[in-house]
């Protein structure tokens, strides 16, 4: 039988984790409540549990296992250093150390989106690009990087945070303490909160009776399909929020001149309206040289981006290279 790796997605709301082999192949996935209320260690033990009943279920024993967190994390020694929307916000917990003898392997953490990025890259679109950007299009927007088939890392494991680049100068605040940052104008609640304040002032008729004047339902989907619906208002709040994200890829399209932009999340699942603005205004914001080459897709692997990622991640042995890199050639998958 194949390798078999372990992946677990870290959630503020649940805990996914995945079984799978060398090439992708997935044995078993299976989903908790994070229960984070009740602290590190609970949440730690409740990984584990989750691991040990699917290796039961499946009647395997993972090699490694990875660990997509919601956060900075110290690669080197497997701590989690910050994370922000958890409570206590992890600072300086043991991860590795906690979970490698509960699980009976080596143990790998790695930024969540970083790790959804390296799962693209490994079992998605990336397989074929040597350079590449991922946008986590969701409650926020996180991001990563792949240069000549290798995921740019940075020092902290924060290089390709995409979302906080300046789009307005002087525009809306952002939780990072910057301004104007992609986060605030194309994130999931920014398209909400203008979604919602249309129909406040009677100005979205169509997503007024999708929600039944709720504003607590308002969401990328109920925007969606009310814009679909014929409301006019919706349509420009969502084209005006893809044309931020287009001047944002725009951006990394200039620095990079990536073969791939992968847009993933429930962002993303607005569809077409929103890809196709992106691309447009892509081509509108590229002056030095063609973009037509540019592919701007949505992921192949859907809400598996980070859970394949961490299955990446186990294999490659979390290994660090001397320039902060990680080499993770779709080739070089089961090398």
């Amino acid at each position: 039988m194949p390798a078999v790796y372990a992946s677990v997605d870290l959630g503020g709301t649940n805990i996914k984790c995945l079984l799978a082999t060398e090439d992708g192949s997935v044995l078993g996935s299976q989903s908790v409540p994070t229960q984070s209320h009740e602290g590190p260690r609970k949440v730690l033990d409740r990984m584990a549990a989750l691991v040990g009943e699917l290796c039961r279920q499946t009647q395997s024993r993972p090699q490694a296992m990875g660990i997509a967190v919601p956060g900075l994390v110290d690669r080197n020694r497997g701590l989690t250093k910050f994370l922000p929307n958890l409570p206590t916000q992890w600072r300086d917990v043991p991860v590795r150390d906690i979970l490698a003898p509960k699980v009976g392997c080596p143990v790998y953490l790695l930024n969540d989106v970083r790790t959804a990025t390296l799962g693209e890259l490994c079992f998605g679109h990336g397989r074929t690009a040597g350079t590449m950007a991922f946008f986590a299009l969701g409650t926020g927007i996180g991001g990563g990087v792949a240069v000549d088939g290798r995921l740019r890392l940075g020092p902290l494991g924060a290089a390709g945070e995409l979302g906080h680049q300046t789009i307005l100068p002087d525009g809306p605040r952002c939780g990072c303490g910057n301004q104007g940052c992609l986060e605030t104008l194309a994130s999931g609640p920014a398209i909400a909160a203008e979604g919602i304040r249309l129909m406040h002032s009677g100005l979205a008729p169509k997503l007024y009776e999708l929600v039944e004047g709720d504003a607590s339902r308002v969401t990328t989907k109920e925007l969606a399909q009310a814009a679909a619906a014929g409301d006019a208002n919706v349509k420009d709040a969502i084209v005006r929020a893809a044309r931020y994200l287009g001047i944002g890829v725009a951006n990394v399209v200039v620095v990079l001149h990536p073969e791939l932009v992968v847009l993933g999340g429930g962002v993303a699942q607005i569809g077409e309206l929103l890809f196709e603005t992106v691309r447009q205004t892509v081509r509108q914001r590229v002056g030095m040289f063609p973009t037509d080459n540019v592919a701007i897709l949505p992921s192949a692997l859907g809400d598996n981006a980070g859970a394949l990622g961490g299955i990446a991640l186990a294999m490659k042995g979390g290994l660090l290279e001397e320039d902060s890199g990680f080499g993770v050639r779709g080739s070089e998958i089961g090398d």
